[in-house]
């Protein structure tokens, strides 16, 4: 129950932390898929950031590399698979394999590299966030949208943006309770309920948030928001929780949930060489998804 309720309202306060950031980044007249891979995306990832420092806190590291890589899985697999198939498809009308694309599966070939003798020492975390930060500053020096009509700075938007930030910060030590609560009922390793349950749980705000997108007939944000969220995962996400502590990289995650993260971007990358996701691609992508939760309830009963 305190992970139910804990974890919805990390999903309600990182929804109106990026609804408020949203309407802050429009009236600044950001472009839409600046908002989404920047804005929107950091915002969604602030679950999966707030619940990784709590675990490392909270003596349960190891949950950190499983929210990470199973958000970035979720992110692609099932947000990506959902909005093309409710959406009847996805058209990108930006060129997002120019460096974008190719910044997202430098990202998750990197984290690879560094995670698979089992540590992540200083240096590795320093080039984390020194990525991070070229791809900040890549994506903020775009030009800005030239709207007469743009709407004007609302100070409650930064009230809001505050608020919806608090709780995001205390619900994610409540969060990683709950789980672990879950976890020694059901003897269940927790990273394996970190890559399943909480990735979904975390990656919602990214769910709902391109939903929204689609409906508005924006794709662009929705595209930009699962490409952001994912490099601000594995940069931001991985890097800053390391700061607070030593991490414990799982085999399960060396052995399948990292190389498949990294096949499953590939993958996302072929299909949008055409800027396009159609519904029938949605589908297949939806199909991996499952297999990659059945292989997780698999090794949770091994």
């Amino acid at each position: 129950m305190i992970f139910v309720i804990s974890l919805a309202v990390l999903i309600k306060s990182s929804d109106v932390f990026v609804d408020s950031a949203e309407k802050i980044g429009l009236a600044l007249g950001v472009s839409p898929f600046i908002i989404g891979v920047t804005i929107v995306a950091f915002g969604t990832s602030l679950p999966e950031l707030a619940t990784s420092i709590a675990s490392v806190q909270l003596g349960s590291s190891e949950i950190v590399i499983a929210n990470v890589v199973g958000s970035n899985i979720t992110n692609i697999l099932l947000v990506v698979g959902v909005v093309a198939v409710v959406g009847k498809g996805i058209d990108l009308n930006y060129n997002i394999m120019n460096i974008d694309m190719p910044m997202l599966i430098a990202s998750s070939i990197l984290m690879w590299f560094t995670i698979s003798d089992g540590s992540l020492n200083l240096f590795e975390v320093s080039l984390f966030l020194i990525a991070l930060i070229v791809f900040l500053t890549h994506s903020i020096k775009k030009k800005r949208v030239k709207d007469d009509n743009q709407p004007a700075l609302n100070p409650m938007s930064f009230l809001l943006l505050v608020i919806g930030g608090l709780l995001i910060y205390f619900s994610a030590e409540y969060v990683i309770q709950g789980l672990k609560g879950i976890a020694k009922i059901g003897n269940v390793d927790e990273a394996i309920i970190s890559s399943g349950a909480l990735a979904l749980g975390t990656s919602l705000p990214e769910l709902v948030v391109s939903l929204a997108a689609v409906k508005r007939n924006n794709h662009s944000i929705a595209i930009g928001n699962v490409v952001g969220s994912n490099i601000f995962n594995t940069y931001g996400v991985l890097g800053v929780a390391s700061l607070f502590g030593n991490l414990v990289f799982p085999e399960s995650i060396l052995t399948f949930s990292a190389p498949f993260m990294i096949a499953i971007t590939m993958m996302f990358a072929f299909v949008m060489l055409t800027k396009k996701v159609s519904r029938w691609e949605g589908y297949m992508l939806l199909i991996f998804y499952s297999y990659y939760i059945y292989n997780l309830t698999q090794l949770g009963i091994n």
